[in-house]
């Protein structure tokens, strides 16, 4: 990447939304210009988790302005990424649909497994080198991440569904500040937090790290009461959780530091974070400038190349884990990336990296049942937690993964999707020409697309060498009727 690069990443947290734009300079990414609004989807989901009509409304509106401060923006410079409102919300198809034309990028939902290491990134790259063991701790809207990591690697990862929107709406839906109260949600936040005892335990770790809203805003506060800057202390949050308890309500909260954002999500948040340092045997919490944002922008870094996407590793590991045979896996992927270049031709190279993946993965469902082993790869991918993959990045590889046998019609996807189309074609093509397990002869072989068709052509003699091949092909040629596509073989 070019030195002076405008990259830029929008955080649609459960409590506010950012944006983030920053510089490339020399491997280092600095700030240029920083964007928030307090949005409370996080307050917006209703009995149903269904985000309502106002908090719809709330989100698009400041997507819409983030959208014209973007505004020429390429698009592989810019990453927004969605996390626990929107992993929750049953209708977060409607909000990412409209969200993304209305932002004019897509937005990732991002497992929390996904989102902590985003998290980490953010953390780590803005920390001086060094060897030290990091505890991460990020107290969002309505979940808290807890990362290990030294250096640049995140060793351990998780993501618990407490945070300070929702634990402020469930035990002070009022406002009110009692002792009963904080009680009630100390507790609670513990016993969700429980498990992470085992991993996050004190020996683990040498410094502890506070990322984003809640521990910034602590901070803050505890530096304007005289502590030191930049430091959360077990005696400065004590004598913090007095200042609440003596106010009584969140409208009666009279603090230096305390920004008005934070004053309805303070009682959950200070909730959630004694736990945490009574839970984890925390003495003091340096707050972290990184947070979500900053690497989300790094990561935008990773993925300009094959060789650092992280996305390349996660895949190799999973056909690891799962016993892919490799060599058939890779021979696949070659295969269906030399039809998916002779078709996309140049310019499509994020889109063949993707298609790779799924050929590299189409047998991963093998270690489970060889019998329906396409559906099992589907079901895999949707419910894995995959590193560098956003949620709709994983579910379209299971559908390519599903796909690549059996009548199209029945696959349920977007077929004005041209891309998609071209990948699915790649890939059953190549799944059929490598039934033998051995590398297919491709020579005058070359696969056409124009609106609405595919055209495979090659010479005639082809067919006579390799008559199952052209039998396969023959029966690919019924497979996608009945659907917006049509596959034509021409055999001189």
């Amino acid at each position: 990447m070019q030195n002076g690069t405008l990259l830029a990443a929008v955080d649609l947290g459960s409590n506010s939304f950012r944006l983030e734009i920053g510089r490339f300079e020399h491997g280092h990414i600095h700030r240029v210009e920083y964007l928030k609004e307090t949005v409370r989807q996080g307050n917006g989901l209703d009995e149903n988790r269904n985000l309502t009509p106002e908090a719809l409304e709330r989100g698009w509106a400041c997507l819409a302005r983030f959208a014209e401060r973007l505004a020429g923006f390429p698009r592989a410079h810019v990453r927004a990424v969605a996390t626990q409102t929107l992993r929750e919300a049953r209708n977060r198809d409607e909000f990412l649909a409209r969200g993304s034309a209305v932002l004019g990028y897509p937005i990732d939902v991002v497992s929390g497994v996904e989102e902590a290491r985003l998290i980490y990134q953010g953390v780590a790259r803005l920390l001086p080198q060094s060897d030290e063991r990091r505890l991460v701790v990020d107290i969002g809207g309505r979940s808290t991440e807890l990362i290990l990591g030294q250096q640049f690697s995140a060793n351990a990862v998780a993501s618990f569904r407490v945070g300070s929107v929702a634990w402020s709406s469930r035990y002070f839906p009022d406002g009110a500040f009692t002792p009963q109260a904080f009680l009630a949600a100390e507790v609670a936040a513990k016993a969700v937090l429980d498990e992470a005892l085992s991993v996050f335990r004190r020996d683990a770790w040498d410094v502890a790290y506070g990322s984003s809203g809640t521990a910034g805003a602590v901070g803050d506060i505890l530096a304007a009461m005289g502590g030191e800057k930049g430091l959360i202390t077990r005696t400065g949050l004590d004598a913090l959780h007095e200042k609440l308890l003596r106010a009584q309500s969140a409208d009666r909260i009279r603090m230096e530091g305390l920004k008005e954002d934070r004053r309805a999500v303070i009682g959950g948040g200070i909730s959630v974070l004694r736990a945490v340092f009574e839970l984890l045997e925390i003495d003091e919490m340096q707050v972290a400038q990184g947070a979500l944002r900053q690497g989300a922008l790094y990561d935008l870094l990773d993925r300009e190349q094959p060789e650092t996407d992280l996305r390349t590793s996660t895949v190799n590991a999973l056909m690891q884990r799962f016993g892919v045979d490799v060599a058939h896996a890779e021979r696949v992927a070659a295969t269906a990336c030399e039809f998916f270049r002779q078709a996309a031709g140049p310019g499509s190279e994020r889109s063949e990296r993707k298609l790779e993946w799924a050929a590299k993965l189409h047998e991963v469902g093998c270690r489970i049942s060889h019998s329906d082993y396409h559906r099992h790869g589907a079901y895999i991918l949707d419910n894995t937690d995959a590193a560098g993959f956003a949620l709709p990045e994983l579910h379209r590889l299971g559908i390519l993964v599903l796909g690549q046998r059996g009548k199209v019609r029945k696959l349920e996807a977007d077929w004005t999707d041209s891309s998609f189309a071209l990948q699915l074609m790649c890939l059953r093509l190549a799944v059929a020409l490598c039934h033998a397990r051995r590398t297919p002869d491709l020579m005058g072989m070359q696969l056409r697309v124009a609106p609405g068709i595919f055209t495979l052509t090659g010479p005639s003699q082809w067919a006579r060498t390799y008559p199952q091949s052209a039998h396969l092909l023959q029966e690919e040629i019924a497979a996608w009727q009945k659907t917006p596509w049509e596959l034509k073989v021409v055999l001189d």
